[in-house]
């Protein structure tokens, strides 16, 4: 614990009333563990002021964070809830009910229309906080509706990942949900339309291994774990020592599996100069 927490705010709570002072004024940054004002870290889009380190977001803030004002969020199909009537340590039916509770989201992914810097674009953004953003049946049919809204619409279509894989709950269910994610993104490119990934921390698992990485431009934040398995799943595989940050984002760019590692506070900006070009080729080869 830092002199902050051990003192500061034990003192500002004597003066002020405990009431006065709510817990979450401040945010420890989890690689410096440097304490930092909330409302800087909002201003900061939740980066790390000191050492630059991208936290994780929700879905809701990095639609406010990427989209221009005015966007739309659309409301997406109903997937059947507990197909398989799951149970371990409690129902999935629980489950859901608990992550929609304290996400105040229905499912680990939210769409949106709008525009990024002047730019017309269909934006879908995983939510990790529900459920590790776990890929099932309702996030495989918000996906289609996005790529089938990007046709709709001439627009190209943004995904932002994040996710822990597919979900275990929903057993094969989850696992077709990789194809139909597939078949979705080549339905934008078939429409002549850009279809842009951007993979954040962490993106792994059947996610990874899907759409993900069909990007005509394949985008990640700063050291975003990026893989399948993870790296200590992997090192236990093979028995070897893996290299200096394997799986991160910065790794697999000098590697050639990303086109771009970009700052969230560049994001937005990229997005939008990205999109402008691709959308000159398309009309320009139309």
């Amino acid at each position: 614990m830092s002199w902050l927490t051990e003192y500061v705010r034990p003192r500002i709570r004597t003066l002020l009333g405990r009431r006065d002072v709510p817990d979450n004024l401040w945010v420890q940054c989890s690689a410096c563990q440097q304490m930092i004002f909330h409302t800087d870290l909002e201003k900061a889009q939740k980066v790390c002021t000191n050492c630059g380190h991208h936290m994780r977001c929700t879905a809701v803030e990095r639609l406010r964070f990427t989209m221009d004002e005015g966007y739309t969020r659309i409301e997406l199909p109903k997937a059947p809830v507990d197909p398989l009537k799951f149970r371990d340590s409690q129902r999935y039916a629980d489950r859901l009910k608990t992550a929609r509770d304290l996400t105040h989201i229905d499912e680990a992914i939210l769409v949106a229309h709008g525009t990024i810097g002047g730019q017309k674009a269909v934006v879908a953004v995983m939510a990790f906080e529900f459920m590790a953003g776990t890929m099932g049946a309702a996030v495989g049919e918000a996906i289609v509706s996005a790529a089938r809204l990007a046709v709709l619409q001439d627009a190209p279509l943004v995904i932002f990942t994040a996710s822990g894989g597919a979900r275990m709950q929903e057993g094969a269910i989850s696992l077709m949900q990789m194809p139909r994610s597939v078949i979705a993104s080549r339905a934008v490119k078939e429409a002549g339309l850009p279809f842009i990934t951007v993979l954040t921390d962490p993106t792994t698992g059947g996610v990874s291994a899907s759409f993900t990485m069909l990007g005509d431009i394949q985008i990640a934040e700063p050291n975003a774990l990026i893989g399948f398995a993870g790296p200590r799943v992997i090192e236990q595989t093979v028995r070897e020592k893996l290299p200096e940050g394997f799986q991160r984002a910065e790794y697999l760019l000098e590697h050639g599996i990303l086109d771009m590692v970009v700052k969230r506070s560049d994001m937005a900006e990229t997005l939008a100069r990205v999109i402008s070009l691709l959308r000159v080729k398309v009309k320009d080869a139309a």
